[in-house]
């Protein structure tokens, strides 16, 4: 199963399963000049998530890169058990200094909420929010063998937001986000979280 990923920038997530090929794409991307950061995270799936992709896997590497495309050919062959996940950006909202590291990537989707005066709206009230460093508006390219439970239907309507701060409490910080962008009409669902356990290059 595969997806638009384009040959945009954006990020990269695939499994990791302390076996010889994830240790061998590891290895691959930290000398890989797409590669611009790469971190070992833990995944968070929501409800929602969970009704549409299965397998999953706990522990994942997430990488920013410079082409998605390129990072869709890295991770389509795999044979892990577990889906990679490609999300290329389409529109920047913002980036910005926050105090402490980025070390929480949010993935949600918007339904029907990605029109230019939907991405203004969800710009400022996420804005507000002090902790999120960057908010792109992206697609998501989506990899496995086992075919997904359900067809996902927004699949160019995702929303990645970088939050720093401590890891207790982030999961409410960005809930508290989600609801205040929903009760400007727009409807934004959680989809994965990503709590960066370690940065690898």
């Amino acid at each position: 199963m595969g997806g638009r990923a384009g040959g945009t920038r954006g990020y990269a997530c695939t499994p990791y399963m302390h076996d010889h090929e994830s240790v061998g794409i590891k290895e691959a991307w930290a000398r890989s000049g797409n590669v611009r950061e790469m971190h070992f995270v833990t995944a968070t799936f929501s409800d929602d998530g969970k009704l549409y992709f299965a397998p999953r896997a706990n522990h994942y590497i997430l990488a920013k890169v410079g082409d998605c495309g390129a990072a869709s050919a890295d991770v389509s062959g795999r044979r892990c058990a577990g889906a990679s996940f490609v999300f290329g950006v389409d529109e920047s909202l913002f980036e910005r200094e926050t105090e402490g590291a980025r070390n929480f990537v949010s993935i949600y989707y918007t339904e029907y909420g990605d029109t230019a005066n939907a991405m203004g709206e969800i710009a400022r009230v996420v804005g507000k929010s002090g902790r999120v460093g960057s908010a792109a508006h992206a697609h998501m390219g989506y990899y496995c063998g086992v075919p997904p439970r359900l067809e996902f239907p927004f699949s160019d309507s995702i929303m990645v937001l970088e939050v720093s701060g401590g890891h207790q409490g982030v999961n409410k910080y960005c809930e508290r986000t989600r609801r205040d962008v929903t009760r400007r009409g727009i409807t934004m669902t959680s989809l994965i979280g990503l709590s960066i356990l370690d940065t690898l290059k």
